[in-house]
Parts: structure tokens; sequence; C-alpha cells
């Protein structure tokens, strides 16, 4: 028997990810919504199998009958990035709480939230604020079983934040800075492993809240030291000091009306913190990628590597 799956934020890092490992279950009917345009253009031309709706969730509309008949929902719209505050609110807050309605409306049996392990950080921006407050709301749905999952930093296909960003920014200079020393404890997952997660919940309908890590504990500079070997770019590693790193992402932020890393960002990446890390291979019955050959897989894999969100 079909199952219907609806991803939110299907066009994005973790909804591509899910999508191209759910797509090969001939028994699953996926129905991605997102509101980004160039975004949803390319999932259409990569998956033009499955079903893709483009609207913004913060707005009630006519995405909402899309959920008729769904065995399952994958919550997993975010606003990660940006400059103003009403832009988290809206994707984070407002549209998690239309779709919980949307959910009530059409009778969806079972949900899955993405959330984010900055809802236990330290750090205090617009992201983290937003997200602590989706998961908030999230907490008051008893009446739809749902289970709830926290990554910290991902990385994998399609990434165009983050690890992504960096990466391709070893090409395109000759030099590559780390702020200060460069050791901040990192604990990247890979969205691969991720992803099969989200299908182990969706199969077993698991319910409760599980901060899901990446298993190997990095330093920061030894993260982008390793990303270098694999993809042997031209970039040479240097170490500039914090304050003048922290400037140069300042004014590149006002010429910039999306930057890919913000001073925000910066500030929450030296925060000397580390993640619980559960049995998740145990749990979900996912078998975790080695850092080093997820990286692998990420960088140099023949279908997915050379392709990137667009900004």
């Amino acid at each position: 028997m079909t199952r219907k799956i609806i991803i939110t934020g299907a066009a994005g890092l973790v909804g591509q990810n899910l999508i191209a490992r759910l797509k090969a279950n001939p028994d699953i009917a996926i129905v991605g919504i997102d509101k980004h345009p160039a975004n949803t253009a390319l999932l259409r031309r990569i998956h033009p199998e499955i079903e893709v709706i483009e609207a913004d969730l913060a707005k009630p509309g006519a995405w909402s009958g899309a959920l008729a008949g769904a065995d399952a929902l994958v919550l997993n719209q975010a606003q990660i990035g940006g400059l103003y505050e009403q832009e988290f609110t809206d994707n984070n807050v407002t549209a998690t709480e239309n779709i919980v309605a949307a959910m009530r409306e059409h009778g969806t049996p079972y949900f899955v939230q993405i959330s984010s392990s900055v809802v236990r950080s330290q750090a205090d921006d617009f992201y983290t604020r937003s997200k602590t407050a989706q998961e908030k709301f999230i907490d008051t749905v008893t009446d739809i079983p749902h289970l709830i999952l926290r990554p910290t930093l991902m990385f994998g296909w399609f990434d165009r934040k983050h690890l992504g960003w960096l990466r391709r920014f070893m090409d395109r200079t000759a030099v590559f800075p780390i702020p200060g020393d460069g050791k901040f404890i990192r604990q990247p997952l890979y969205v691969g492993d991720f992803a099969a997660i989200i299908a182990a919940g969706l199969d077993s309908r698991a319910t409760g809240t599980y901060d899901i890590s990446g298993l190997e504990q990095v330093h920061y500079g030894e993260l982008i030291a390793l990303i270098h070997d694999i993809v042997k770019p031209k970039a040479k590693i240097v170490h500039i000091p914090y304050g003048l790193f922290w400037a140069l992402l300042y004014a590149y932020g006002k010429l910039n009306k999306n930057p890919p890393f913000t001073t925000s960002q910066l500030e929450a990446l030296v925060i000397p913190e580390t993640f619980p890390v559960i049995d998740w291979p145990k749990i979900f019955g996912v078998k975790a990628t080695p850092l080093r050959k997820a990286l692998e897989e990420t960088y140099l894999d023949p279908r997915y590597s050379g392709i990137v969100l667009d900004f």
C-alpha cells in the first residue's frame, strides 16, 4: 500500500537529501512543499517523479489541501540564515503553526519535526530564538503523535551554507582564513545519516525527542584541513585574528543582503560547547558513516556533489 509523505522545506538541504533516498522506495509517494522559486525548480528537475508545490507556509493557502490522505509529514522548513528577525519568525514559527492546523484539519496521523541542537545551545540569535519557540509550540501538540529530532551542524549534498560554502570558497581564493587557532569543537552530522534516521522514524512511528549529534568530535581547524585534503583546492589555509575575521564578515554582510555566513554564526562557532551523544545508530537502526567517508561522498559523488542550492 502506497504511503503519502509530505515534506515541508523540501528544496532545502535536509529535504533534498531525504527525497534522494526516500524516492527509491516504490511504496512511498512524496509531496514536497517549499517557497524558494529557484530551489523548487531545482527539486523538480532533479526529482521529476515527485509532486512539488511552491508555497509560503507562513501564509494560509491552497497548499494545505495537499495534506489530505497523507500518511505522515516531515516538518522541515527552516530559516537558518538572514539578517532580519521577522524572516525567522515567519518561517520557523508561524509556518509551523499553520502546518499543524492543516494536519489537524486533514487528520494527518503522524509527523517528524526537524528541530535543532541550538535549542540546547548557549547561542542567542534569531535562529536560536525562533527554533526554541518552534519546539515549545510542538510540545503543545499532544493530539498528533510525533518525533522531534535535534541535529547538530550538518553537511552533505546540496549544501549552500556552512561547510558547503566554505568548501567552494576554497576554490575561489588563494587564502582560506580560519579565525583564531581554530580549536573550536564541532560535531558535524552527515545529512545522509540524518535522512536515514528520519526514514527510520517514518517507518517505525517512533515518538519522543532525540538529540542527533555527529558521533565524532573534531576541531573546526582540523575539519577544514580534512576537507582541504579531500578536495585539494588551490587555497592555502591561514589563521587570522578573530576580531579581523568578524570585521570582514560584518563588512560582507553590508554588501550582501543574504550572506552565507554571518557574524552571529561566527559568534556561535567559537562557543566552547558540545552536544549530547546518544546511540542513535542502535535506536534507529542506522549505521553511522565515518567522517572522512561522509566528506568524500559529499564532495566527490558524481551525481550530486556539483549541485548547489540557490542563495
